[in-house]
C-alpha cells in the first residue's frame, strides 16, 4: 500500500547528479513489483516518438500503475549538468525514460521525499515562501494553479495529506509551483511539509 511505500528509506540506493538526487530505477522497480505484482509502466508516445519535441529539446512522459491507480510524470532529457539536451541521442532519451519512471513511482509514495528539495524548497525552519504576486505566470497558469489549490484544500479537508502531496508533485514548473505554494495557507503548507519529512 502507499503508506508502506512512503515509509521506506531509499537513501542507500540513490545517486547524485549535479543538484539532483536520483533513485536507482532497477531497485525502485523491484520494490514496486514486490508491493504489487500487477504493477506496470508505460512510456507515452507522441506519434512514432517516445518523447515530446519542444523547440529541439525533448520531454518524456511515463505512466506507472500500482494498485490499479495510474500516475504520470514528465521529465526533460538532460545532460550531466541537468540542462535540457538539444537533439538528444537514444541513450539520453532512454536514461530520461527510466528516471521518469522512477519519479512516477514517487507519486505512489516510493522515494517521495527525494523530490521534496526539488519541488518544495525548504530550510530547517520550514519551506521558504518566496514573495510573489504571480508576475511570472500568465492568467491561464494562475487559473490552473487556483484549481490545483482547490483540490489540495479538498484533500486537506478530508485529512488526505498524501493526496495533497501528490497534487503538489503534479506541478513541475518552478514558477507555477511557487505561485501555487503562495495560494495555500500556513496550516496546509505545514501539513504537507510534515508529511514529506515523515516519509524520510
Amino acid at each position: 500500500m502507499i503508506k508502506d511505500l512512503l515509509k521506506l528509506n531509499v537513501n542507500d540506493h540513490t545517486e547524485k547528479k549535479g543538484n539532483l538526487t536520483y533513485l536507482s530505477w532497477a531497485w525502485a522497480w523491484d520494490l514496486a513489483l514486490k508491493a504489487d505484482e500487477q504493477a506496470t509502466y508505460k512510456v507515452e508516445m507522441f506519434g512514432d516518438k517516445c518523447y515530446m519535441d519542444i523547440n529541439g529539446t525533448a520531454m518524456v512522459f511515463v505512466t506507472v500503475t500500482i494498485f490499479g491507480k495510474p500516475m504520470t510524470c514528465q521529465l526533460p532529457v538532460m545532460d550531466y549538468k541537468n540542462k535540457a539536451i538539444t537533439n538528444p541521442d537514444a541513450f539520453a532519451v532512454n536514461t530520461a525514460i527510466m528516471r521518469c519512471m522512477t519519479k512516477a513511482l514517487s507519486l505512489h509514495g516510493l522515494g517521495l521525499y527525494i523530490y521534496s528539495g526539488e519541488d518544495l524548497p525548504e530550510d530547517p525552519g520550514g519551506p521558504k515562501i518566496r514573495a510573489t504576486d504571480g508576475a511570472l505566470v500568465d492568467e491561464k497558469q494562475k487559473s490552473m494553479m487556483h484549481d490545483v489549490a482547490i483540490s489540495i484544500r479538498d484533500h486537506y479537508a478530508q485529512n488526505d495529506i498524501i493526496g495533497a502531496v501528490e497534487e503538489i508533485l503534479t506541478v513541475t514548473d518552478v514558477e507555477e509551483k511557487t505561485y501555487l505554494w503562495s495560494l495555500l495557507d500556513s496550516k496546509i503548507r505545514s501539513a504537507i511539509t510534515k508529511q514529506i519529512k515523515e516519509s524520510k
